[in-house]
């Protein structure tokens, strides 16, 4: 695995809406200022909700990318097998003028496997493996509390991207027979980031050892910007002593509800 200087242009940023990004979980304490560093921390619970101290800061929307597909499931666990080191994400949705947390909103996310592999668009990074248009992608309504809790695992990397998962907010969906969802209103797409440090640490252990396309960084990404949360930086909680052990991801997702 080597770092790349490549630009991927396909997902340059589109939107001039702002969002606010927050690293906190008490919405009460939340206060505008600089997003703190990314780190390792002790292990956490399934529930893991995000850190209380709490940080507001504005960002602009991300852009979609090529790889969506409407009518994804909702779901709480996303992986559906595929094989990486789990990933237990904690995304707070909350006004942004208020702060207030939005219970009932549909988190829906997707992103490439270990292999930096689309379902229903394998193929792409220059490897073949089953693809049934669902692995990696789904979503589930926030709790009493704010929170979308979602099982998946640590992405990989495809050429001209760094490590990153794609995400939307919607409110007033309908459920659908299928597992899906339909109607309501779109409020954020945006874009997860990682650690670089728990990246390379996460590149050296398989399967993402097996991934030979060249990795582009955080630093070489053509979407973010290096400012920490306020471009969708998760904080990252070791789940166990080792990499491949996975991580808890938190972040507050602030959208615009007027």
């Amino acid at each position: 695995m080597t770092d790349s200087p490549s630009k991927d242009t396909s997902e340059a940023p589109v939107g001039r809406r702002t969002v606010l990004i927050a690293t906190g979980a008490t919405a009460a304490a939340l206060a505008v200022g600089a997003a703190a560093p990314t780190t390792p921390t002790a292990p956490a619970g399934d529930d893991a909700a995000p850190a209380a101290a709490a940080v507001c800061t504005l960002t602009k929307e991300m852009t979609e990318g090529p790889y969506y597909l409407d009518g994804q499931l909702v779901r709480a666990d996303v992986t559906e097998g595929k094989a990486g080191a789990p990933l237990k994400l904690a995304l707070t949705v909350v006004d942004d003028d208020t702060c207030a947390t939005i219970p009932g909103a549909l988190v829906e996310i997707w992103h490439c496997d270990a292999l930096g592999e689309y379902s229903g668009f394998v193929g792409n990074n220059g490897h073949s493996e089953p693809d049934d248009g669902t692995f990696l992608r789904g979503g589930v309504l926030t709790n009493a509390s704010g929170v979308a809790n979602i099982t998946t695992i640590y992405p990989g990397w495809y050429r001209g991207r760094c490590v990153h998962i794609h995400v939307k907010v919607h409110t007033g969906v309908t459920l659908t027979s299928d597992g899906s969802f339909t109607g309501g209103r779109e409020l954020h797409t945006g874009q997860l980031f990682f650690n670089e440090t728990i990246t390379v640490a996460m590149a050296k252990v398989s399967p993402y050892s097996t991934n030979k396309v060249t990795r582009t960084t955080l630093a070489q990404d053509s979407i973010y910007d290096d400012a920490g949360a306020s471009s969708g930086l998760l904080t990252l909680t070791a789940l166990g002593s080792t990499a491949s052990a996975g991580y808890t991801g938190t972040l507050t997702l602030g959208v615009e509800t007027s």
